[in-house]
Parts: structure tokens; C-alpha cells; sequence
């Protein structure tokens, strides 16, 4: 039967055994003893990730807090540990209760944050082709055993949440050096001083007065010695 951890197959045999058997309590109706295996299958990817694989290294809570304070804070390592802390919490609560809830919602969100950290795992603690980070989980699939024929949609969603999952945060540089203080403003050594008023006539057309002055006088005074040559000629 196909079932959505499929591609942890190749990656890690025994996390892919622990968790499909989860999925088969789920589709059984054994809501909490799903919750409780899904929190087996946390604890043991814990384990794989602090190199601790085959040994007893304390409690699920101490391996938690140890690979909490070595993580760089990068936002998939904090839902990575976000998921399994969830996946810790319910699973002890299903162990530790006095009676039968038959929480299907809280199991199904079990799978679903399972399903995040074994896709986590597989490509930045593996190095599994990232083309797995597309994958969703179906709920179609975990019931029938049959993947459903995607939408449009849906196919849209998903290359959403693979362009989301794979983008790595930028990290802020932290330095240590004081902030430069910033140089007080230098004052002006001189003062701004208004342009001159600009006449009222321009030069030009005061030379060009000047010129046509000058021309209408020799213009008379040619007119004068024309009529008194004519005069005297007379």
C-alpha cells in the first residue's frame, strides 16, 4: 500500500516502519496509540540527529533541550523542533491517560507534523533530493491507500509551499563594535549674499536706442543739407 511517507523508505528503513505503523493505527481508529507512535518515531529521529542512534542518551525532553541549544535559529530548525515537541507532548498525554478520548483531530495533526519532520530529516540531516519538499500530506491517501488526482490548485499550493520550505532565512550579522556616531553638520564659512537686481533696461536694448538715435539724427541732418542745396541750386 502507498502511504505518505514513501520516500523515507530509502532514507531510514526503521523510521519508515515506526511511522507507517502509526498511519495504520490511525485508519484502525487507535487514535492514541498512534499519537504514541508517532512520538516513538520523533524520539528516535531525535536521536539520529544528535549521532545517538542504537544507544540510550537520556530522556526525550533532555535530547530536545541539547538540540535546541545547538541549532543557529534558523526558522526550519525552529518548526522542526516545534514539531517535535508537539509530537512529544501528545504522545505522553495519550500514554499517561485515565481514559479513551478518541481524538482523531490531534492524531491526525500527529501524522501531519511527523510528516514534516521526516521530510525535514531526510533533506538537511540525509541530503535526499529536495524535490521531496513539494510533497504534502494527503489525507486521501492515509484512509484509502490511493493518492487523490490533484487540482490545479492544489498543484499551485504545493509549489508555493516548496518555494516557502526551501528558501533559507537570511541571517542578521550581530557585530560587536559600537554604531559609528554620526559627525556633527559643518557649519558655512561664508555667508549667501542675494544676486543684484537686474536693470530695468537691458544693455541691448539700450544700444539699440542709442544706434537708431543716432542714425534718425544723421538721417536729419542729411535732410537739411539736401534742402538747402536745393535752395541755393534754385
Amino acid at each position: 500500500m502507498t502511504t505518505n511517507f514513501d520516500f523515507l523508505r530509502e532514507v531510514d528503513k526503521d523510521l519508515f516502519e515506526i511511522i507507517t505503523e502509526a498511519e495504520k493505527l490511525y485508519r484502525d481508529e487507535y487514535f492514541e496509540q498512534c499519537m504514541a507512535q508517532t512520538r516513538r518515531f520523533g524520539e528516535n529521529v531525535c536521536k539520529n540527529v544528535l549521532g545517538y542512534r542504537g544507544s540510550s542518551a537520556g530522556t526525550f525532553d533532555e535530547m530536545l533541550a541539547f538540540l535546541k541549544d545547538k541549532t543557529s535559529g534558523e526558522e526550519q530548525e525552529k518548526e522542526f523542533i516545534e514539531d517535535l515537541y508537539f509530537l512529544k507532548r501528545n504522545g505522553n498525554k495519550s500514554v499517561h491517560s485515565s481514559s479513551v478520548k478518541r481524538d482523531y483531530l490531534t492524531a491526525l495533526e500527529c501524522l501531519q507534523r511527523a510528516f514534516e519532520v521526516a521530510i525535514s530529516y531526510s533533506v538537511y540531516n540525509r541530503g535526499a533530493k529536495p524535490e521531496i519538499l513539494r510533497l504534502n500530506y494527503d489525507t486521501e491517501l492515509l484512509i484509502t491507500g490511493k493518492p487523490k488526482q490533484k487540482t490545479l490548485a492544489e498543484r499551485y499550493a504545493e509549489e508555493k509551499a516548496y518555494a516557502e520550505r526551501s528558501s533559507t532565512p537570511v541571517k542578521a550579522k550581530i557585530s560587536s563594535e559600537k554604531p559609528p556616531k554620526k559627525k556633527p553638520a559643518k557649519l558655512q564659512s561664508y555667508q549667501m549674499t542675494p544676486s543684484k537686481k537686474r536693470a530695468k533696461y537691458p544693455i541691448f536694448w539700450i544700444l539699440v536706442g542709442v544706434t537708431t538715435l543716432i542714425s534718425l539724427l544723421i538721417l536729419g541732418a542729411m535732410l537739411v543739407v539736401v534742402k538747402f542745396h536745393y535752395l541755393f541750386n534754385n
